[in-house]
């Protein structure tokens, strides 16, 4: 792929590493390229970070065709940069781009692009522990035009800011509400895409948890609100007995890229795993009786995020004394060990930018 580069006059100031949040910070540059139908994919370039010019008719302002990834570059302690398993978030992009009627770039060339990025941009892949540089594909149509239908021009961009933590708890325990009203996803429908709708259609359950004083909402299938599926921003995982389970990739749950990294891990460390549906219902009386030994949620931008508490109706269940788990807390380490190059990486999951 031939890259333009356009060169910025002055380049930012690069924030506090100690002070990143998640999310603020964006870099000096973008990467762009168009999909027009009859041409395919033209004119890439690596631009000033900046607005983007687009028509109020736009078809992503109304029809809402659009999708996302979230990936990682890290920061090693030789200096070194590496990125975590880019491809699968190639392969998902496709997945999600073909439910909503959109193109896709190839995996060699979705990569190849994230790569030319993260190298331009590479001073800005912060050094700090629990640091690294987050990196946003989207896809969004931009034909201007009104009227239902698969749009005859896209625009692909990646983006980049340097980020911490996810949660302003960080590592430690959050309090989960699990929604009982509201639904996310029906199989069918676009559960298992990484596609904005989705996540606008959670911001109502959000805000419903935050009121009560919860980090996150806990969605249930949206048949008969009754199986666990995921968590507003990750999959997740429980420890009943000894063994893990988490809800199966059947359509309403995203196929997180950590989340099949920690299932490997666990499947290689002797978990037994079940990926079914399981009822909420048998959630919380395990955690009565003593039995509901973790609970960890598994995302790219916070990792693992252990569950202290669950609320559900008029009931609640603390786990493990509100204290992080000691897996999860091994799978933390593990992971982010790969991650950032502390650990060897034996599945071969890291690229070297």
């Amino acid at each position: 792929m031939d890259i333009k580069f356009v060169k910025r006059d002055v380049l930012k100031e690069k924030p506090d590493q100690k002070n990143l949040g998640f999310g603020k910070y964006m870099t000096d540059y973008m990467f762009e390229i168009d999909w027009i139908r009859g041409e395919g994919w033209v004119n890439p370039r690596i631009v000033p970070y900046g607005p983007i010019e687009m028509d109020p008719a736009a078809v992503v302002l109304h029809y809402a065709q659009e999708t996302f990834e979230g990936l990682k570059a890290y920061r090693t302690k030789d200096g070194t940069i590496q990125l975590f398993r880019p491809e699968m978030n190639a392969r998902r992009m496709q997945r999600s781009n073909e439910r909503l009627c959109m193109p896709s770039l190839d995996e060699e060339t979705f990569v190849e692009a994230i790569k030319a990025l993260v190298n331009v941009e590479k001073d800005w892949v912060p050094s700090e522990e629990g640091t690294s540089l987050y990196i946003r594909p989207v896809v969004f149509a931009n034909e201007s035009a009104l009227g239902v239908h698969m749009a005859n021009e896209f625009k692909f961009v990646i983006m980049c800011c340097p980020v911490g933590a996810y949660y302003p708890e960080g590592i430690n325990p959050i309090k989960i509400l699990v929604e009982d009203e509201l639904v996310r996803a029906v199989k069918g429908g676009t559960g298992f895409t990484k596609c904005g709708g989705n996540y606008a259609a959670s911001i109502l359950g959000q805000v419903k948890a935050e009121k009560m004083g919860c980090t996150q909402v806990l969605w249930l299938d949206g048949v008969e609100r009754k199986y666990v599926e995921e968590v507003g921003t990750m999959n997740i995982m429980f420890k009943i007995d000894g063994e893990i389970y988490t809800a199966p990739i059947d359509g309403t749950v995203l196929p997180g890229v950590t989340r099949d990294s920690m299932l490997q891990i666990l499947k290689e460390w002797g978990y037994k795993i079940h990926e079914e549906h399981v009822a909420i219902d048998d959630i919380m009386k395990a955690g009565h009786e003593g039995r509901l030994e973790e609970v960890f949620g598994t995302g790219t931008a916070a990792v693992i995020s252990p569950v202290g508490e669950l609320v559900y109706k008029d009931d609640s269940v603390t786990i493990n004394d509100f204290k992080i788990g000691e897996l999860t807390q091994k799978l933390y380490d593990e992971l982010t060990g790969i991650q950032w190059g502390k650990l060897e990486d034996r599945f071969g999951w890291t690229q070297t930018i």
